[in-house]
């Protein structure tokens, strides 16, 4: 329970939203003192975590920015809906947020698939982004494009079988259990020492919430549907906004390789590659991520800082 305790008062100030009749959680934190006028930003987490996986980095960037972290309907502290979920409705939620409470260019900062709905979100709605900072960005379509063309309708009777409810509820309550997110959260991380307590507390809590398993049923099929997300390949190019990619070259979950291939579709992202690191660098390395993330911000983004606008890749 102390681990619980400690965690929460890190996230900031957290507040209900409903949103399209769901209640959703967010939470925010604004600089003490005042500073020069600096972006917003947004964080948005990854597939299974919540807002708490941002508790080592919302003070020390909120001590500049006034600073956003969401939890994505379906996970953390919000509603837990059977709905049909996919990239484009969590960018439509961060959309919405974002018009109801900031209405001003913000930076999207993402871990895993919250980088892809930062990336999504800046190509769908270009006049609430004015930067991109992504951890470990996975591409869904590189599945089907790996896939030959004739094996695709028996692929997704397979995925379709895979998906029944009498399989995954049983696997839910299997997986959710504390010492098997354990086991999950060290393949996640390079370094066995973040995997504490306080990050199973984190990971353990919105599980047992009210339609968790119903809502573990709508993601899974979302994830192996055609659908899910956009290709990366196809919205690179079309951005000029500036962009950074962080990666871990421990990360076992998205292969650090496909930082180099994403370069090549824009000029304007750069790529930043941290040796024993693993899935999730914010976390593992919070202390080299917060100020990369605000060193960046202040070269790229700030007043009198885009002069100093770096491109390629960053040692």
């Amino acid at each position: 329970m102390n681990s619980v305790v400690q965690w929460q008062q890190k996230v900031g100030n957290q507040r209900d939203w409903v949103w399209r009749g769901w209640q959703t959680r967010y939470t925010f934190i604004r600089p003490h003192k005042n500073s020069p006028k600096q972006p917003p930003m947004i964080l948005l987490h990854g597939f299974g975590a919540s807002i708490g996986h941002w508790r080592h980095n919302l003070e020390v960037l909120g001590d500049r920015h006034t600073v956003y972290a969401l939890d994505m309907l379906g996970f953390g502290a919000s509603q837990k809906a059977p709905v049909n979920y996919s990239v484009k409705l969590w960018v439509d939620q961060v959309y919405d947020f974002w018009r109801t409470f900031i209405r001003q260019p913000v930076v999207l900062v993402g871990n895993s698939i919250g980088s892809l709905i930062s990336l999504a979100a800046a190509a769908a709605y270009p006049e609430m982004v004015q930067g991109v900072v992504m951890m470990s960005l996975p591409d869904p379509s590189l599945e089907q494009e790996a896939i030959p063309t004739f094996l695709h309708p028996v692929v997704t009777v397979i995925k379709n079988l895979i998906a029944s409810p009498l399989l995954l509820k049983p696997l839910f309550n299997l997986i959710r259990r504390p010492g098997v997110l354990r086991r999950w959260a060290a393949i996640a991380y390079a370094n066995p020492e973040a995997v504490t307590d306080e990050l199973i507390d984190i990971l353990a809590g919105p599980p047992q919430d009210r339609g968790s398993a119903r809502a573990f049923v709508a993601l899974f099929k979302a994830t192996i549907s055609a659908n899910f997300g956009p290709s990366v390949k196809q919205i690179l190019p079309n951005l000029t906004i500036p962009m950074l990619l962080i990666w871990g070259q421990q990360d076992k979950f998205v292969p650090p390789t496909l930082a180099k291939q994403f370069a090549q579709y824009n000029q304007n992202l750069q790529v930043l590659n941290l040796e024993n690191v693993g899935h999730c660098p914010h976390d593992e390395n919070p202390e080299e991520i917060n100020q990369v993330i605000l060193d960046w911000i202040k070269h790229n983004l700030s007043e009198g800082g885009k002069e100093g606008r770096r491109e390629g890749v960053m040692e």
